[in-house]
């Protein structure tokens, strides 16, 4: 067994998983931000898709960020005629967020960093095991 490779395959899991999850964290510090001007759009809800690639030098295939793209779902709207961003009927364009999808995801993006950091310390255990017995 490689234990090189498990480690380099684990660390781009870890890599991938921690740039969704400041993807999320930007979501949902940015869940109820509104627009400064009626012509203004809202903060606009971030996707991030991710990519298998072969590793030339090592020889696997690992994993890593495609794209990160804008989610172009609707904008709702909320009547706050008092809002500068308010339209001329007192409506305000609300960000595409929702937290409770966005919680989910985080968890999601968390249980898969912990799976990644499992791995490596199992490969970590097992090449210490190797070498204990090779003494």
């Amino acid at each position: 067994m490689d234990f090189d490779k498990t480690i380099q395959i684990s660390a781009s899991g870890l890599r991938a998983q921690g740039v969704r999850m400041r993807i999320i964290a930007e979501n949902i510090a940015n869940a109820s931000t509104k627009p400064l001007a009626p012509d203004m759009d809202p903060y606009r809800r971030k996707l991030i898709s991710f990519k298998n690639e072969l590793d030339r030098e090592l020889g696997v295939r690992t994993v890593s960020v495609a794209d990160i793209t804008k989610d172009q779902a609707e904008f709702t709207k909320r009547f706050e005629p008092g809002h500068p961003g308010a339209d001329k009927e007192g409506y305000v364009k609300i960000p595409n967020v929702n937290s409770m999808i966005e919680m989910m995801d985080m968890r999601e993006a968390q249980r898969s960093y912990r799976a990644n950091i499992k791995v490596i310390e199992a490969a970590k255990r097992m090449m210490m095991r190797t070498i204990d017995m090779l003494k």
